[in-house]
C-alpha cells in the first residue's frame, strides 16, 4: 500500500494516483492576505490527516503578503493555486473543488485550528447518517468561548427581525428569539440544523456532485447559506457536530463591524432572498434588510468617524472646554482682579489644541490600540512644550502659567473618562500590556524556540517561565495539569501554548479553563509564527520574525512620514538657496512636492522588495546612492542591505542620510 506521505506528494504533483486508489478526503482552504495563521492551520491539518488518506488544495486570491513564498516551501506536500485577482471565496473554493478526489469535502478557513482527531470523528459521523449531506463544527474564539454562528437557521423576516432589535441577545435561549443562532439547542450535543459556517464546512462529494458548489454570484458571505439551503431541498440533513471543536481565531482582513462587512453582509443576504424565497415573504424580508443595512451602515458610519476624523475633532472639543473652563474657575475664584482679552483667547486656546493633537498623534494615541499610558505621554509632552513656549510670547499674549498646568490636568481627565466610554460601547479596544507576563507551555527545546522567536519579533514579553507537559520535569515552574491553580498564584497574562509534544486536542482542552483576562496563543513547534485572537469581533494576531522590523512600528512609521514633509517644507520655503547648492534643483522641488503628496520618501528602499515593510518610492536608497542611479552592487547584496534597514531603522539615520546626500536630493 502506498504511504499516505506519498499520496499527499502525488496529489501535488500531475503523476497519477495508484490504480484502485481511493481518497478519502479533500481539505479545500482559500487563502487572502493571511499566511501566518495559515501556516498555523497547515500545520494542525497536517496532523489530523496523518493516518488517513487526504490531499490539501489551497487556493491564494492574489494576496499582497508574499503568501506563496513565504509558504510554498514550508508545505511542499500541499497543492497550492495561484489566481491573479480577488475572485471571492466560493469561486476559489469552487477551483479546489474541480480536482479534488476526496470522498468528503472540506471547506477550511485559513484561520483555524483543528485537533488531531477532528476529520476522523466528522467522516465516521458522517458516514454514520445515511440522510446526512454535510456537517459543521463546534466552534471556539481564540479565548476558547463558543462561536454561535456554529449553528443558523435558515434567514427569515422574524428570526432577522428579532437579531436586528436585540431581542435575540436579550433572550440567547428562547425558542423564538434566538431562532437565528439556535440558542435553545444545547452547544454540547449533535443536531440537525439550517445553515453551516463556511469556516467548517464537510460534505460528501457525492452531495456536491449532484447539488453543485457554491454559487459564484456570492463573492463573500452568504454562499454557505446558499449551499447549505440547496442541500436541505435536494432532501439532505446538515447536521451540527458537537463530538469535536476547532478554534476559528476569525484572522481574516475584512473586520466585522465596518462599513465594508456591512454592505457586503447584508447584499448577500438579499441575494440569497431574490433567489430562494418569492411573494410576500421576500418582499417583507427585503425591507428589514435594507432597513438592517441602514441602520447597522449608520452605526458603522459613527463608530469609523470616531475612530478616524471625529475622535481628534472631539479630543479637540474637550482640550478647549477644559483650558475655557479653567480660565473662567481662574477669573472667577482665584485671580478676580485680571482680565483676558477674548480674542486673546481665541487665538492661544485653539493653538494649545493643535498643540495637544500633534503630541497625541506622535505618542500613538489614534493608533489600533488605546491605553492610558499614551494619553499621559501626550498630555505631558504637551504641557511641557507649551510651558516652554509661554515664555517666548509678547508680554500682551501671555496669561497665567496656571490656567496652562490645571488645564492640561482637566483636559487629561476629560479625554480619559471620553476614552473609556469609548471602550464600554465597543467603539475603541483598551491596548493590551506593551510587555505582558509571559508562560510558554511545552518542552523545554519549544520553551527555548519560542523564547527565540518572540526576541526575534521585537516583542518585549517578560517570560516567566515553562510549564512543563509532566510532572518530572524539571526547571519548570509548574506542569500542565495545575493550570487552573497557577492561574490564581503565577500572575501571568498571556499564555503561549506550543503545538508539538503537545495535541492540538489537548490545547483546545484546556483553553476553556483559562481566566479571560489571559490572552491566549499558539506556536506549532517548528514554524515561524504565533497567532491569536482576543475578541470574535476585531481581527486577530499574529506575530513572526517579520514584526521584529522596526519600520513596522507605527511610531517610527509617523516620525520617517515627519521627516519628510518637515524637510520638503523647508526645502519649498528656502527654495532661492538650493539654486547654489543642490545638483539640478527644479527637480528637487519636485520631489518636494512629491513627498508631500506622498508619493516619495527621501530615504528608501535600493531594490521594490516585497517582503519588507512598505516604503514610498525613494528619492535616495539607503545605501547613499540616488534611486535613480544604477546600482553597482548585486541584488543580493542590496536585498540584504534593505533588510538591515527595515529591521534596525533609526529616524536620525534617515536626517543624517539625507545630509549628506543634500546636494544629490534632486537626481
Amino acid at each position: 500500500m502506498v504511504a499516505v506521505t506519498e499520496l499527499l506528494f502525488l496529489s501535488k504533483s500531475t503523476k497519477p494516483f495508484p490504480a484502485g486508489f481511493e481518497m478519502k478526503l479533500s481539505v479545500i482552504i482559500v487563502n487572502y492576505n493571511v499566511k501566518l495563521f495559515l501556516e498555523q492551520c497547515l500545520y494542525s491539518v497536517q496532523k489530523a490527516i496523518r493516518d488517513l488518506a487526504a490531499e490539501i488544495i489551497v487556493i491564494d486570491n492574489h494576496s499582497t503578503d508574499n503568501s506563496l513564498a513565504y509558504l510554498q516551501p514550508k508545505f511542499p506536500q500541499v497543492h497550492f493555486i495561484t489566481n491573479g485577482q480577488n475572485v471571492g471565496f466560493g469561486k476559489a473554493c469552487n477551483q479546489g473543488f474541480q480536482i479534488a478526489k476526496g470522498e468528503y469535502i472540506l471547506f477550511l478557513n485559513p484561520d483555524t485550528i483543528v485537533p488531531e482527531d477532528c476529520f476522523h470523528a466528522c467522516i465516521n459521523f458522517l458516514a454514520s447518517k445515511k440522510d446526512a449531506g454535510a456537517l459543521g463544527i463546534k466552534m471556539l474564539d481564540g479565548k476558547g468561548r463558543f462561536l454561535k454562528e456554529s449553528k443558523r437557521s435558515f434567514p427569515s423576516p422574524a428570526t432577522s427581525l428579532y437579531k436586528l432589535f436585540g431581542l435575540a441577545k436579550l433572550f440567547p435561549h428562547h425558542k423564538k428569539f434566538s431562532k437565528y443562532h439556535l440558542g435553545y439547542l444545547d452547544e454540547d450535543e449533535n443536531n440537525e440544523v439550517d445553515v453551516l459556517a463556511g469556516a467548517f464546512m464537510m460534505v460528501k462529494k457525492e452531495v456536491l456532485d449532484k447539488v453543485g458548489c457554491f454559487d459564484e454570484t456570492f463573492f463573500m458571505y452568504g454562499e454557505d447559506v446558499d449551499l447549505s439551503y440547496r442541500i436541505q431541498k435536494a432532501g439532505y440533513k446538515n447536521y451540527y457536530f458537537a463530538g469535536s471543536r476547532i478554534v476559528h481565531f476569525k484572522g481574516e482582513s475584512t473586520r466585522k463591524g465596518s462599513m465594508n462587512y456591512v454592505r457586503m453582509f447584508y447584499q448577500a443576504m438579499s441575494l440569497f432572498v431574490r433567489k430562494h424565497y418569492s411573494g410576500s415573504k421576500a418582499g417583507i424580508y427585503n425591507f428589514l434588510i435594507h432597513v438592517a443595512i441602514w441602520f447597522r451602515a449608520s452605526l458603522s458610519a459613527i463608530g469609523t468617524f470616531v475612530r478616524r476624523i471625529g475622535l481628534p475633532i472631539l479630543d479637540a472639543g474637550l482640550i478647549l472646554l477644559a483650558f475655557w473652563l479653567m480660565k473662567n474657575i481662574w477669573n472667577n475664584y482665584i485671580r478676580p482682579e485680571v482680565y483676558y482679552e477674548n480674542k486673546i483667547l481665541w487665538i492661544v486656546f485653539p493653538a494649545y489644541s493643535v498643540f495637544y493633537l500633534l503630541a497625541a498623534y506622535y505618542a500613538g494615541l489614534y493608533d489600533r490600540w488605546y491605553k492610558r499610558t499614551e494619553l499621559f505621554r501626550s498630555t505631558l509632552v504637551a504641557t511641557i512644550v507649551l510651558l516652554a513656549a509661554y515664555a517666548m510670547l509678547p508680554e500682551q499674549y501671555r496669561f497665567s502659567r496656571a490656567i496652562i498646568l490645571f488645564g492640561s490636568v482637566l483636559a487629561f481627565l476629560f479625554l480619559s473618562v471620553f476614552r473609556w466610554l469609548l471602550i464600554q460601547l465597543k467603539v475603541l479596544q483598551s491596548k493590551k500590556d506593551k510587555y505582558p507576563q509571559t508562560v510558554i507551555v511545552g518542552t523545554m527545546q519549544e520553551f527555548a524556540e519560542t523564547k527565540t522567536l518572540l526576541q526575534d519579533a521585537g516583542l518585549k514579553q517578560k517570560v516567566l517561565g515553562r510549564i512543563s507537559l509532566q510532572d518530572n520535569e524539571p526547571e519548570a515552574i509548574g506542569f500542565l495539569k495545575d493550570i487552573r491553580l497557577l492561574s490564581t498564584s503565577i500572575p501571568f497574562r498571556e499564555i503561549i501554548f506550543c503545538a508539538g509534544q503537545l495535541s492540538y486536542a489537548d490545547i483546545i482542552q484546556t483553553m476553556k479553563i483559562i481566566p479571560a483576562a489571559v490572552s491566549i496563543k499558539i506556536h506549532a513547534w517548528g514554524t515561524t509564527s504565533i497567532v491569536s485572537s482576543d475578541s470574535k469581533d476585531v481581527s486577530g494576531e499574529a506575530v513572526s520574525k517579520e514584526n521584529g522590523f522596526k519600520l513596522s512600528d507605527p511610531y517610527n512609521r509617523r516620525l520617517k512620514r515627519l521627516i519628510d514633509v518637515s524637510i520638503a517644507i523647508v526645502g519649498l520655503l528656502t527654495f532661492p538657496l538650493h539654486f547654489f547648492f543642490v545638483k539640478k534643483p527644479f527637480s528637487f522641488f519636485g520631489n518636494c512636492f512629491q513627498i508631500l503628496l506622498a508619493q516619495k520618501t527621501w530615504i528608501g528602499y535600493a531594490t521594490p522588495e516585497k517582503n519588507l515593510p512598505s516604503v514610498r518610492k525613494a528619492v535616495i536608497a539607503n545605501n547613499g546612492i540616488p534611486a535613480a542611479w544604477q546600482q553597482p552592487l548585486p541584488e543580493e547584496s542590496l536585498q540584504m542591505v534593505d533588510y538591515w534597514y527595515a529591521r534596525d531603522y533609526e529616524p536620525m539615520d534617515d536626517v543624517k542620510l539625507i545630509w549628506k546626500m543634500y546636494r544629490r536630493l534632486g537626481e
